[in-house]
């Protein structure tokens, strides 16, 4: 199957596109963002990397010119969203999940993958057994604050802990979007992963609600499922810092605890391959 068969696309405008891998059929399918600058073109988040998001980019005519830098930017390592890094020469993450994607460490990767999900396969004799999420070397490490200036518009770096350690949102100040990966999706804030932890979760939610407060945001591009605006970003947020209680708390721990023998167990079968 070539790049062209595996993707589609969809322009927001603005110079946006929101990019899917069309036969991964599954709630952990994670929206890839193009945006396109003056100077340079980024995508934020890559998907599973079954086939060549670059290749796709090319081929499909989306980036301005072919021959600029094109930088790959992970709004954190989860196999979904790190999987396809591979295939770029330019990759940014958050320093506190670099080591873990220039190991290919697969338990924080939280690689989890089955044949069903995968409705065509990639190429013949393919099986979601095979996967991993390949280690990959940074080519820059993000941090708080960080700008990333694509000439035109400049995407600014928000450190947002809680579903994983090296979460960010990148926000476009000028243009109130919040590109929010895996921080806030309209759906449930996962924080039963090995690497998450509740109360980095609330004070997060509280910077998103400053956000919409301040009136810093009026889209949310987020990394599953639909757009939406500020007054559900605000809700979400809310909802998750109203619910993390001692309850709560100890029903993640719980999860957290099966999570983690199931992620070690599907990755010790994928390293003895």
């Amino acid at each position: 199957m070539s790049a062209l068969e595996w993707f589609a696309h969809k322009p927001l405008g603005g110079g946006i596109f929101w990019i899917q891998e069309r036969f991964y059929e599954s709630g952990n399918r994670a929206n890839i963002w193009l945006v396109q600058g003056s100077q340079r073109d980024v995508v934020i988040d890559a998907g599973l990397g079954l086939r060549s998001l670059p290749d796709y980019l090319r081929d499909a005519g989306l980036l301005a010119q072919a021959e600029r830098p094109l930088l790959a930017v992970a709004t954190h390592v989860h196999f979904d969203h790190s999987g396809g890094l591979q295939h770029f020469e330019e990759v940014a993450v958050h320093s506190a999940e670099a080591a873990a994607l220039q190991q290919g460490d697969n338990y924080e990767a939280v690689t989890w993958l089955s044949d069903r999900e995968v409705v065509r396969p990639p190429r013949p004799g393919w099986s979601a057994r095979q996967f991993r999420v390949p280690p990959v070397r940074p080519s820059r490490l993000l941090q708080e604050g960080d700008v990333i200036n694509l000439g035109d518009r400049q995407l600014t770096v928000m450190h947002m802990p809680g579903h994983s350690r090296g979460s960010i949102c990148l926000h476009d100040k000028d243009r109130k979007i919040l590109f929010s990966g895996d921080v806030v999706y309209d759906g449930s804030m996962i924080d039963w992963l090995p690497y998450s932890r509740i109360s980095d979760y609330v004070a997060s939610s509280q910077r998103l609600i400053e956000l919409v407060d301040r009136g810093l945001v009026e889209k949310v591009l987020p990394g599953h499922f639909n757009i939406f605006g500020a007054e559900r970003l605000y809700q979400l947020a809310s909802n998750y810092i109203s619910h993390a209680g001692v309850c709560h708390k100890i029903s993640t721990c719980a999860m957290r605890s099966i999570a983690s023998i199931a992620l070690c167990v599907a990755n010790s079968r994928i390293t003895s391959q």
